[in-house]
């Protein structure tokens, strides 16, 4: 059976102008703007080192986490979805 792309995931989103600063001009499919987050992260070592799922909020990210600190990666993909028309 040949696996196809849900086409949900394939559609572009417009990104507000804080998720454009990281992970580029949009639009842009759900997957590929939090393929470009992992990017941002590791490139910028944001992981806590204690824990790998929780990503530590850097001054560009701090506006998508709503403000927080820190998140987990499944808060993550919540919180950027609101940046996501």
């Amino acid at each position: 059976m040949v696996r196809t792309a849900n086409p949900a995931l394939m559609k572009p989103y417009n990104l507000s102008s804080e998720l454009e600063a990281v992970v580029g001009k949009g639009p842009m499919p759900r997957g590929q703007v939090v393929k470009k987050m992992w990017e941002y992260i590791k490139k910028h070592d944001l992981q806590n080192p204690k824990n790998k799922r929780n990503i530590i909020a850097d001054s560009m990210l701090k506006p998508l986490f709503g403000g927080k600190g820190e998140v987990t990666m499944f808060e993550m993909t919540k919180l950027v979805s609101a940046h996501m028309k």
